[in-house]
């Protein structure tokens, strides 16, 4: 199976209303999630935190100090579980190695961050990088973390490989394949095609009984903003 996804050619009114609103659409869904997240977890952790605070004060006050230390440690562990949480959430928001040391080194952190945690190979060929402007590496970056994500949902994969290379326009092309199983519904790349819209790129979809292959291509004039 083979598919091609591209940006519309109509540059009709409509077909603007249509993209924007869809643009709207997923950033609402992402501040959705990341609110739900935060309720769910952070602010529940802390409430829960504050209790076992009370607890152990009044464990202190009582004379029970074993009771107090035990209490106490476990609040330690979970603070720590918390900021972890918050950590990892800041650095998939805007990790800070993307903007002190640029975009090699957050892929490859990125890579190694999702690579530990799911036990599989990440391949990357990212050389082509230093031709990336600000706008195009934060962008793609983004695109990048997102079809890792959806590789490891599909999952178990035990492969992802990046490689980026030069057009000929003077460009740069990325290519992200993983071996997970194959993804087969479209609707599963709109949020990264309307990305690649932005950047005045095209994407390319391939899908096989082996491999989900994603080909994204950015214009000179787009990937050096």
């Amino acid at each position: 199976m083979y598919v091609r996804i591209e940006p519309l050619k109509d540059d009709s009114p409509v077909a603007d209303e249509e993209r924007l609103d869809r643009l709207i659409a997923a950033e609402q869904d992402e501040r959705r999630r990341i609110a739900l997240f935060l309720h769910d977890g952070p602010v529940q952790n802390l409430a829960g935190i504050a209790l076992m605070l009370d607890a152990t004060l009044h464990a202190i006050s009582t004379g029970k100090l074993d009771d107090a230390q035990n209490v106490l440690a476990t609040a330690l562990d979970r603070q720590r579980s918390t900021i972890r949480e918050l950590r990892d959430l800041s650095f998939a928001l805007e990790p800070v190695v993307l903007r002190d040391q640029g975009f090699g080194p957050a892929l490859a952190a990125l890579a190694e961050q999702v690579g530990t945690a799911n036990q599989l190979r990440i391949d990357l060929e990212i050389n082509e990088a230093e031709r990336l402007g600000e706008t195009a590496q934060v962008a793609l970056y983004t695109i990048i973390r997102e079809l890792m994500h959806q590789a490891v949902r599909r999952g178990p994969p035990t492969r992802i490989a990046v490689r980026m290379s030069p057009t000929d326009d003077g460009g740069v092309e990325t290519c992200v394949s993983d071996n997970a199983e194959p993804e087969r519904r479209l609707r599963s790349f709109e949020g990264v095609e309307e990305r690649v819209k932005q950047l005045h790129g095209t994407i390319e979809v391939t899908v096989d009984d082996e491999r989900t292959t994603v080909t994204v291509k950015l214009p000179a004039h787009s990937s050096r903003r």
